[in-house]
């Protein structure tokens, strides 16, 4: 791995959307725990949910943690 979290989830947008990527692809604009664990289970993360995501190291949150939905 070149250093790069596999999974980022970038900053609240205007509206509190986060966008989320999967490894260099961007897989959908978040608006809350659902969403994302959704939009990783569409990319192929079969056994995750909110708990795995807010906990695991795979997972780089930009701009606020699991908690910061509102820009």
């Amino acid at each position: 791995m070149d250093g790069k979290q596999p999974i980022v989830i970038y900053p609240p947008a205007e509206d509190g959307g986060r966008r989320v990527r999967v490894n260099e692809r961007f897989v959908g604009l978040a608006y809350g725990m659902l969403d994302v664990v959704e939009f990783l289970r569409l990319a192929g993360l079969d056994d995750v949910d909110d708990v795995w995501v807010r906990q695991s190291g795979l997972v780089e949150w930009r701009g606020g943690g699991p908690e910061a939905w509102t820009h």
